[in-house]
């Protein structure tokens, strides 16, 4: 975490004053009930918060994480500056606060750096819990994630196929970190399809992942510092609020044309091609590129109820959802995509049993190539993508939580607005739930094995989950297992994946990112099936 020497500064001239605070809060409120306190948690600085975020950075603030739980129990409290976040490890707990209590923690926590930094646009992760949030989630849900949407978009996912596999048949074995960033820029290439509608062709695709991508990685490290005291750090740092308000421009240019060519298609009628009769070559063209359907379109339709008297969304509000949607299915399923693809080089017995599996499913339904209709019979594949899901999740926490009002969780007061979060990896590796945790076991899925009929949304229990549960469960499941199970069994058909000579696959290191993957990316030796 980088603390810039003006704020340091600042705190220290700050905490005569915190310390006069602090002793006339604890006298204030000397004697009420234990009942009634905050979870235990390390040392506090006044201002600073705990030196855990000043300490640590990526992978080692989990690992930080995970040595206080085993101090101080499974509910912690910790504190970035002067904001309190709870992080709860245990799966019980995690059931209690997540479906026991229903819309009790379905809220988000309020950041007053966001309003200082114009990021107020709302979103489905974003949403306070209520009436827009049900509206965003609702559209995405009917407009996306729904099996007759879903099969809309098979066109654009064989494409995007297409475009893998033959980057992975011409790419040097030398080159190290290719097959990772092969993975990522195909699932940004087809949800860039899905959100716009429109198969770009490749430096279009990039140019906008390489915006929202330098966005993002903006804000993840430049923003970080107004999370303390953001009415002084917004004075401090503003040239940092510059940048990123030129790196938003950047991107609002690039998302635009694409929303405004689907709002005059919709305009025009949805088989419509502006100015072109259907047999001239650039018109047939055209039509091999436009999708039938897309997210933009579903964001068109909507109007917002209420106080805004049934408006459309902005462009600032349409961007935001977009950029939204993007960024939460691309590192997601390209991370779990390395990570499963890692176990199959680094297990060739269970490479080898999913390959029998793909081979006789073709084999049923005369086909030369595996459908989105063919991994729904799959079970061993279905079992291959939830063994990667439990033992290697995207992300080791999930969106925060807030309770609407003071809530109790553990024995302890959760206070109304506090961050909430949940250690998701922890969950996935308990001992007492699943046979040698540490093992890639996909078989533990079948019948008889101890995550056989396992409920991924947390609904009955919480043994895993990589999509979260509750309220606020991702709503993109459907959407990325689909999308796992389609491009593990077609990369297996395609390819006999192999480790490198001398180079074994390390699957057990980590490094978080935006997401947690692997510390030394996936070298493999692919080697073309004869029946490919």
């Amino acid at each position: 975490m980088e603390l810039a020497w003006p704020l340091v500064a600042g705190a220290l001239l700050l905490l005569p004053l915190s310390f006069l605070l602090l002793h006339h809060h604890h006298a204030k409120n000397r004697g009420k009930a234990t009942s009634r306190s905050l979870p235990p948690g390390p040392a506090v600085v006044p201002v600073l918060g705990n030196l855990l975020w000043v300490r640590n950075h990526g992978i080692d603030i989990l690992r930080a994480m995970r040595h206080l739980h085993a101090r101080h129990g499974p509910v912690l409290a910790l504190r970035m500056g002067s904001r309190l976040e709870i992080i709860v490890s245990d799966r019980r707990l995690a059931h209690a606060a997540l479906v026991e209590s229903g819309a009790a923690l379905a809220d988000r926590p309020g950041f007053a750096s966001r309003d200082l930094l114009g990021l107020n646009a709302a979103t489905i992760s974003t949403s306070s819990y209520g009436p827009l949030w049900r509206l965003f989630r609702r559209n995405f849900v009917a407009e996306i994630a729904n099996p007759a949407r879903l099969r809309l978009f098979a066109p654009a996912r064989a494409a995007v196929l297409a475009e893998l596999l033959d980057k992975l048949r011409h790419r040097k074995e030398e080159d190290d970190g290719t097959i990772v960033e092969t993975f990522q820029y195909a699932m940004f290439r087809l949800l860039v399809a899905m959100c716009f509608g429109e198969r770009l062709d490749e430096r279009a695709v990039r140019d906008i992942a390489a915006a929202q991508r330098d966005l993002l990685l903006y804000s993840s490290t430049k923003l970080r510092v107004f999370a303390f005291l953001p009415a002084v750090t917004t004075r401090l740092f503003r040239g940092r609020l510059q940048a990123m308000l030129a790196k938003r421009r950047r991107l609002k240019d690039m998302y635009m044309p694409l929303i405004d060519a689907r709002r005059e298609r919709k305009k025009l009628g949805s088989s419509a091609v502006p100015d072109q009769p259907q047999h001239e070559p650039a018109a047939a063209a055209a039509a091999a590129t436009t999708l039938p359907h897309a997210y933009v379109d579903a964001l068109l339709d909507i109007r917002l109820n209420g106080d805004e008297g049934g408006r459309s969304l902005t462009d600032d509000e349409m961007i935001a959802l977009c950029s939204e949607f993007l960024n939460g299915g691309t590192d997601t399923t390209a991370t779990v995509l390395q990570w499963t693809m890692a176990e199959l080089v680094k297990n060739p017995g269970i490479q080898d049993k999913l390959h029998e599996e793909i081979k006789d499913t073709m084999a049923s339904t005369g086909s030369d190539h595996i459908s989105e209709e063919d991994v729904h019979r799959m079970p061993y594949l279905k079992a291959v993508v939830l063994e990667g899901l439990r033992r290697h999740p995207p992300g080791h926490l999930v969106l925060p939580h807030a309770p609407a009002e003071d809530m109790e969780l553990g024995g302890y007061v959760i206070p109304k607005g506090t961050m909430v979060n949940f250690m998701v990896a922890d969950m996935g590796m308990d001992e007492q739930v699943w046979e040698r945790p540490r093992e890639f076991a996909p078989e533990r899925f079948l019948a008889g094995g101890d995550g056989e009929g396992v409920d991924i949304t947390g609904t009955r229990e919480i043994s895993m989950m990589p999509f979260g549960a509750g309220r606020r469960i991702c709503p993109g499941l459907n959407v990325a297992t689909l999308h796992l199970e389609y491009f593990v069994a077609n990369l297996v058909r395609a390819f006999e994946w192999r480790e490198q000579e001398g180079k074994e696959v390390d699957v057990e290191g980590e490094k978080a990112e935006f997401t947690v993957v692997m510390a030394n990316p996936l070298r493999a030796r692919l080697v073309a099936r004869d029946d490919a």
